[in-house]
């Protein structure tokens, strides 16, 4: 199937980043000039050359669009936390997305300390490590196997991206510092949350490839104002939420729209953006 071949891609070209990440020195790149975005742009530049030789166009914050026209495009994500990165804090990861004409297609996010990996292939499910996610949901739930059966907020434990000025009313928080890992965490059930506090949001290469792993997991995920996740110019930023379960993620929302600015264009009355 297309999809077998587009994640044999996305392992290869992983595999290049990996290579890079391996050699990332304190703030560093041995080799790359200074700065995260050092490293970030030479992991990029192998993952492309990758995607281009399969096929695939690709857009990414470090080299932009190339080859738009093609019918499958790649976002990409090659060093997602590279703050992290560059301080050794062990939580940092690789993304990738297949857009085609109905949406994400396939995606792999992979963690480049410990080489855990997340696919998700559109109708076809999600998987760590090749193991299926979402079976674990409900009665009997261990971390790991899905998306946790919490559903309210005063019990959940949430994963955040900034902080907002008062607290959510969850029981615990964590940030962590790389959305892609943060999403699939509640994707598996390492949390039961993600809310991005941002005032200006991600853009699409944070988070797509780990919005597929969401969804295929069974996880409830939405633009925090009702936006599409994809959006028709791949460079515009959304605000995700993520939720194990549908009331976690109204009520998730509902504390995220009480801060902040609600973006130009939006009325009260959006509706709820789907996958």
């Amino acid at each position: 199937m297309i999809s077998d071949g587009i994640l044999a891609a996305f392992d290869r070209a992983a595999a290049r980043v990996s290579e890079v990440a391996a050699r990332i020195d304190g703030p560093r790149l041995t080799g790359a000039r200074d700065g995260p975005y050092g490293f970030g742009g030479a992991g990029g530049g192998v993952a492309r050359e990758v995607l281009l030789e399969a096929g695939f166009g690709g857009v990414s914050e470090e080299s932009g669009f190339h080859g738009a026209q093609r019918d499958l495009v790649v976002v990409l994500d090659p060093i997602d936390g590279s703050s992290n990165a560059a301080r050794g804090l062990p939580w940092y990861s690789t993304s990738m997305c297949a857009l085609d004409g109905d949406g994400m297609a396939a995606a792999l996010v992979q963690n480049l300390v410990n080489g855990r990996s997340y696919r998700a292939v559109r109708g076809r499910g999600a998987t760590v490590d090749g193991r299926p996610l979402g079976s674990g949901a409900g009665e009997g739930f261990s971390p790991g196997s899905g998306p946790s059966s919490q559903q309210a907020l005063a019990d959940a434990v949430v994963g955040l991206t900034d902080l907002p000025p008062r607290r959510l009313g969850w029981r615990q928080y964590r940030v962590l510092g790389s959305i892609a890992l943060d999403l699939c965490a509640v994707a598996e059930g390492m949390t039961d949350a993600y809310i991005d506090c941002t005032p200006g949001g991600h853009a699409t290469w944070d988070y797509l490839g780990a919005a597929l792993v969401c969804a295929e997991a069974g996880a409830a995920l939405e633009d925090a104002w009702g936006r599409p996740l994809v959006p028709g110019d791949l460079t515009e930023q959304r605000n995700p939420v993520a939720a194990a379960t549908p009331p976690l993620l109204a009520e998730a929302i509902a504390q995220r729209r009480s801060f902040g600015a609600e973006p130009a264009g939006i009325g009260t009355g959006a509706a709820a953006s789907a996958v």
